[in-house]
């Protein structure tokens, strides 16, 4: 940890929309001007690297024996390229080490979605829960600035909530009318509800027995792994020095303190290894920062062999399925399962091999029965 240098790795953008539709009093979201604001080249700080350096080039600079950085970061997923860009914007030299490629893990596994969460926002209201609003209220926020940043990755998805019980039509309408609200001038679109017909119209895989229609919100989704990619390369545009495919064996610790207090162990660095030709070499930092994700607790007994671990993975299943699944353009959000899981049936990123795009599939807890609980 670095107590007042470094915080959590915050994507900072102004969001303010200035189209209205109809009598509504929300603005909405004008991702064209975003989009224009985000290209401008004259944006470009001065320390910007005009010729992005090559691999070889930063392993080079990583190998000098003469240079301690102020901060290593441990992890090239979204965490740690994050925590690095906001170092080294912050003028720290900075070093960043992943073991496979960028993005590898958990940051390429998500369901794509930025988003705040409407059923965060619902037990929020239902259990006058102030954490869990302020928790959707920065979702939010981050969902906004993720599309003012990187348009080129970020996009508006509208969802589409099917109803099969007439009273829950103007439950959930005020529920979702709450999250627009709640998004207030981040709103990407007003959300609307759908009768039965066009409902199967526009997600025809609907189970249409007892539909009584649905309701179509609007929330981000955005690639995860390139965005994860983007922010490594603008660290290593803006002076960080970033490699993958380097491991990190051990901590390197040394004893460290003045005064009549006792001298104590600190972690001073790390011993490192290059996986594509087994070279190994020491990285020296004042901060060795951890950004493992589900791999924390192996670095962490790095340092001591005993301590107890803080990780606690949890379950979440993807499965990709055939185009013809969903729409090109619509998911769908079954959150009323017979188990309580939340399922999302999403449009997956197009390839032009490719006759139909994928389409990604979320359930949480367990498989049993899904595909025939999704279809209902």
């Amino acid at each position: 940890m670095l107590p007042g240098i470094l915080r959590k790795a915050a994507l900072t953008a102004a969001a303010a929309g200035g189209t209205f539709l109809g009598a509504t009093s929300l603005k909405l979201y004008d991702l064209k001007k975003h989009a224009s604001i985000a290209s401008c080249s004259q944006n470009k700080p001065e320390e910007y690297l005009d010729v992005l350096p090559t691999r070889e080039e930063q392993l080079k600079s990583l190998q000098q024996e003469d240079v301690e950085y102020d901060v290593l970061v441990i992890g090239g997923g979204a965490t740690g390229t994050g925590v690095a860009l906001d170092a080294v914007t912050r003028g720290l030299k900075t070093a960043l080490v992943e073991r496979e490629d960028f993005a590898g893990q958990t940051s390429s596994k998500s369901t794509k979605l930025i988003h705040g969460g409407v059923r965060y926002l619902q037990a929020a209201i239902l259990g006058v829960d102030i954490e869990q609003y302020n928790m959707v209220k920065e979702a939010l926020r981050e969902r906004s600035n993720f599309l003012s940043i990187a348009p080129h990755l970020t996009k508006a998805l509208p969802i589409l909530l099917p109803l099969y019980d007439w009273w829950k039509i103007p439950y959930m309408w005020i529920g979702i009318k709450m999250y627009d609200l709640v998004s207030g001038d981040t709103i990407l679109r007003n959300s609307y509800y759908l009768n039965t017909e066009r409902s199967l119209d526009v997600f025809p895989q609907l189970n249409e027995t007892d539909l009584k229609g649905g309701i179509v919100y609007f929330d981000g989704q955005q690639n995860d792994a390139r965005m994860c990619v983007a922010l490594a390369l603008t660290a290593a545009r803006m002076g960080a020095n970033v490699a993958n495919y380097v491991e990190v064996t051990s901590l390197v610790k040394e004893m460290e303190g003045t005064g009549p207090a006792p001298p104590k162990e600190v972690v001073k660095g790390a011993v490192v290894k290059d996986t594509l030709t087994g070279k190994e070499w020491t990285i020296r930092a004042k901060c060795v920062i951890n950004a493992t994700g589900p791999f924390t607790d192996a670095v962490r007994r790095m340092d001591d062999s005993t301590v107890r671990g803080i990780c606690q993975p949890s379950a979440g299943v993807h499965i990709t399925l055939p185009g013809y699944f969903t729409p090109k353009k619509l998911g769908l959000l079954n959150a009323e399962t017979s188990d309580g899981r939340v399922v999302f049936v999403l449009p997956e990123q197009r390839t032009r091999s490719a006759r139909s795009p994928p389409v990604l599939f979320q359930a949480k807890r367990t498989l049993n029965s899904f595909l025939t609980n999704a279809a209902s």
